[in-house]
């Protein structure tokens, strides 16, 4: 195999945990290395666009990216995450990401990139591999929000009991919700699939 195709068929472990969570919110996904940054954004809650901050990755200051059409929250220049691939910013053994979500809630997720290897033939690669407890639904008004709600939901004598299970739907915290993870990963392996396909027929 050469230095090209080991680089196509590198895959790594991706941990991301939801910050100030009590339990711990928390995701596992293997993504391939080749892929750009933006499968980090997909992998933490596909509806959601922030900013990434890589610490000490291969520089000694902090490296920021953004999604493009996200707001500059805090003004500081930002490469394209879209621009960027997960290989071009490893480092041996553990690299640690902070990937934030901020349209005034600011969720902070701390991403940890472990076990960088080569994929297994017949599985295909961005996929889900497992997590525990929903993840907050929008506009809760971030951890602090999400918690107040949270008490209020789980407590009928609560006063914002009613109000809060009306909006919470039907919202479980104890389930996790992958479908949207598994659909958002699924389509990307997809593309990736249907690529490989195109381009071993045309050697």
């Amino acid at each position: 195999m050469n230095a090209a195709s080991d680089s196509v068929n590198e895959i790594a472990t991706v941990r991301i945990e939801l910050r100030h969570t009590d339990p711990l919110i928390w995701r596992e996904v293997e993504v391939p290395t080749s892929i750009t940054l933006m499968v980090l954004q997909i992998s933490s809650r596909p509806s959601w666009a922030g900013s990434i901050t890589i610490s000490g990755s291969l520089a000694s200051t902090e490296r920021k990216y953004g999604f493009g059409d996200d707001e500059d929250w805090r003004g500081a220049p930002r490469s394209l995450a879209t621009h960027v691939r997960l290989r071009g910013v490893l480092k041996p053994s553990r690299t640690v990401i902070d990937y934030t979500y901020d349209l005034g809630d600011c969720w902070e997720h701390r991403l940890t990139v472990t076990d960088v290897r080569t994929g297994q033939p017949g599985i295909s690669y961005p996929r889900y591999v497992s997590g525990e407890r929903n993840g907050p639904p929008e506009d809760c008004g971030g951890i602090s929000g999400f918690y107040e709600w949270l008490k209020a939901l789980l407590d009928p004598q609560h006063e914002c009991h009613t109000e809060a299970k009306e909006w919470a739907d039907e919202y479980d915290p104890d389930a996790v919700d992958e479908l949207p993870i598994k659909y958002a990963l699924s389509r990307i392996a997809n593309r990736r699939n249907a690529a490989r396909v195109r381009i071993a027929k045309s050697l």
